[in-house]
């Protein structure tokens, strides 16, 4: 029946009617705007345990034994978010340097991971910062805990215990290792209990754990009463009894604090301190050795209450964490066990094998070809506001010289001015594009190496041919008022451009071209290329920064594909986009019944998507049916189709390429008039 525009209801009374639902599916374009770093910090998720694959929730793994994920992907959304987690500007490498650029240029969601070098054995956990707990007695070993991460920013973290204490009311006690309580008090299993006895006339502490508890009937029946039996039995019969929960504060001496209430201390209580540590710290892991522990207040009568205040007079304080940036190696940034079809990431790059929304990834510190300025003394942020003008930047700050990499990243330190660092440079980059073929899921941004000639840069472009790749150069100087070292610091230029493409992708979508833009806080090109020079880059496919009155401009957008069809960079983005939007939105068709019903439901669907994307200026074309096509009919899905339950779509698009040069004719007339012609 049809009534009022709604067919299937059959209207009869005057009444209200639920309308069927209705199944409309959209296809949205997926993001494309998620960029990757992969670089050195001077903190950062690192060495991760693996869960086993059947373990119990709440509980902790955290044996020896246990294998670590060496690198992970985690996503930050600002630059705030990255200093929480990675750290400043204060180690060797250039990491933060490149994701500030990204969120300066309008990138806003980035993937971090951190390389650390693989050691193999005990030493990977060598270098964190620990320090003993000395609030507790436990039944295993000493309770401790470990910085999050690697490194000598761990010798900064603080840390605190306080207790906390719930009234407990009493019904009864039946037996002096079991309680009756109020039928509707909140006493989780593993809950520490402090009761006062009384012995001789004078009020005593005992600690107690609750081991059981439950509802039952009461001696006659008529009422249910809650039960708490104890680990052992009490002295006497208490008096009063108090819920003692632990209260932990850390701090990491850079404005991060966090604070756990309400922790229990014994591994059967669904809050037990080591288990909340090591699931919702960002700072602290409990150290193995007491994870299935009990553990006890060393003072019963005198117990600390304010971890805040104990924090300032007697704070626990983290030693023996060491920064180990000398060992780092460049094959620490590959997994040479990782292959396709891993059902776990890998470490290094290849942590990002399972990530499904990342679009673009930069290296920052793949090689070093220049050491970072050194810190300055005593550094303070300087503030630029006011009523007078700051002091000028000199951008003929001199570098420093490669030989003074060996202090810091020996390990990544190539010369691009030497042979055989160049051609170091050129594998490492070339196994890094490699994977971004296998995986088809983002494109790499690659850094030309710096200072080199015009010839050298067309024989290092010569040896990449991939449309999952592109290419920028020169490096860029910029200044950060934020950072603690004197001078410009030269940028690797695929950070800004990575954030020039969030930016524009945000803004116009993916066919629009991500390039013609200044990069924001640039202060000049390390390398100044004349217009001759460009006219020999650019069809090379080498993306050129140019010095420009307004600031440093991205003149170009290409990739390093010798395939034409592949040139553009808009291009090979909008191809990614189609098939990552069709993967993650089109797994509703499994197991849909194949007939001519779907097969029209998933034409509307494509059309509806490629539509949108014309009127975008996607694709080529005066009119839709010049521009896309889509198939899905019984020419296609043939008997034989689906027989072997199989359904068969073809789609085919026109992309179009931006705009790259507008060629002007200047005539002058028999008058002496002038006039362009386009």
């Amino acid at each position: 029946m049809a009534y009022g525009g709604i067919t299937g209801i059959a209207l009869g009374a005057p009444n209200v009617y639920r309308a069927p639902d209705l199944r409309q599916r959209l296809l949205n374009p997926a993001r494309m705007d998620v960029c990757a770093f992969v670089g050195v910090a001077p903190r950062g998720p690192c060495r991760v345990p693996i869960e086993p694959d059947a373990c119990v929730p709440g509980r902790v793994y955290l044996e020896a034994s246990r294998p670590r994920q060496r690198s992970v992907a985690v996503a930050v959304e600002s630059w705030t978010d990255y200093q929480r987690l990675y750290g400043g500007f204060e180690g060797p490498g250039r990491l933060p340097y490149a994701v500030a650029s990204f969120f300066e240029q309008g990138g806003r969601r980035a993937y971090i991971a951190r390389i650390v070098h693989h050691y193999g054995n005990s030493d990977d956990l060598a270098a964190c910062a620990r320090a003993i707990l000395p609030d507790f007695i436990s039944s295993a070993a000493i309770p401790a805990l470990e910085a999050k991460s690697e490194g000598s920013w761990g010798n900064g973290l603080r840390a605190a215990v306080g207790y906390s204490s719930t009234p407990l009311a009493i019904s009864s006690a039946s037996s002096s290792s079991e309680l009756i309580v109020d039928i509707e008090a909140d006493v989780p299993l593993g809950s520490l209990l402090r009761l006062t006895v009384m012995i001789a006339g004078s009020p005593q502490y005992e600690l107690r754990f609750v081991v059981q508890q439950g509802r039952r009937g009461n001696a006659t029946g008529s009422q249910t009463e809650r039960y708490l039996r104890f680990d052992s039995a009490l002295t006497a019969a208490p008096v009063l009894a108090e819920i003692i929960e632990a209260d932990i504060l850390l701090e990491d001496g850079r404005g991060l604090r966090e604070r756990f209430n309400r922790l229990g201390l014994s591994s059967e209580h669904p809050r037990w301190l080591a288990a909340v540590l090591y699931r919702e710290s960002e700072l602290v892991n409990p150290v193995d050795g007491w994870l299935e522990s009990t553990l006890w207040p060393t003072d019963s009568h005198a117990m600390p209450r304010d971890p805040v205040k104990r924090l300032v007079d007697i704070p626990i304080q983290f030693e023996g964490g060491v920064d180990r940036y000398q060992d780092i190696h460049v094959d620490d940034f590959f997994d040479s066990g990782w292959v396709l079809g891993d059902p776990r990431p890998g470490a290094g790059i290849h942590a990002l094998t399972h990530l499904r929304d990342l679009s673009q990834l930069v290296v920052p510190d793949l090689y070093v070809p220049e050491a970072l300025p050194e810190n300055l003394p005593d550094f303070t942020p300087v503030s630029v506001a006011g009523a007078e003008f700051a002091t000028c930047v000199d951008i003929d700050t001199p570098a420093q010289t490669f030989t003074q990499l060996a202090a810091s990243l020996p390990g990544l330190a190539l010369d691009p001015s030497l042979p055989a660092d160049l051609k170091i440079i050129i594998e490492l980059q070339q196994k890094v594009v490699r994977l971004a073929e296998i995986l088809r899921e983002f494109i790499v941004l690659l850094d030309v190496p710096p200072g080199l000639s015009q010839a050298a840069i067309a024989n290092w472009r010569m040896q990449f041919n991939s449309a999952f790749a592109a290419a920028y150069y020169p490096w860029l100087l910029q200044n950060n008022l934020q950072d603690q070292r004197a001078g410009l610091i030269l940028l690797n230029p695929s950070a800004a451009a990575a954030g020039i493409i969030a930016r524009q992708e945000l803004k116009f979508g993916v066919p629009h071209g991500p390039a013609n833009v200044v990069a924001n806080n640039i202060v000049k090109v390390d390398e100044t290329i004349s217009p001759a020079r460009h006219d020999q880059l650019h069809p090379l496919g080498i993306n050129i920064y140019l010095q420009q009155p307004l600031g440093v401009w991205l003149s170009a957008a290409r990739t390093l594909s010798l395939d034409p069809a592949y040139r553009q960079l808009s291009v090979r983005r909008l191809m990614t986009m189609l098939r990552r939007t069709l993967e993650q939105q089109m797994q509703w068709l499994v197991f849909e019944p194949n007939h001519p019903d779907l097969w029209a439901e998933v034409r509307h669907m494509l059309n509806n998507l490629l539509r949108g994307l014309f009127r975008q200026g996607a694709f080529k074309g005066r009119s839709a049916e010049e521009a896309y096509f889509v198939r899905c009919d019984a020419s296609l899905n043939t008997q034989q189709v689906l027989d072997a339950g199989q359904l068969i779509v073809e789609i085919g698009v026109a992309p179009t390429e931006p705009l790259e040069f507008i060629v002007v004719r200047l005539t002058r007339g028999s008058d002496g008039t002038l006039g362009l012609e386009e």
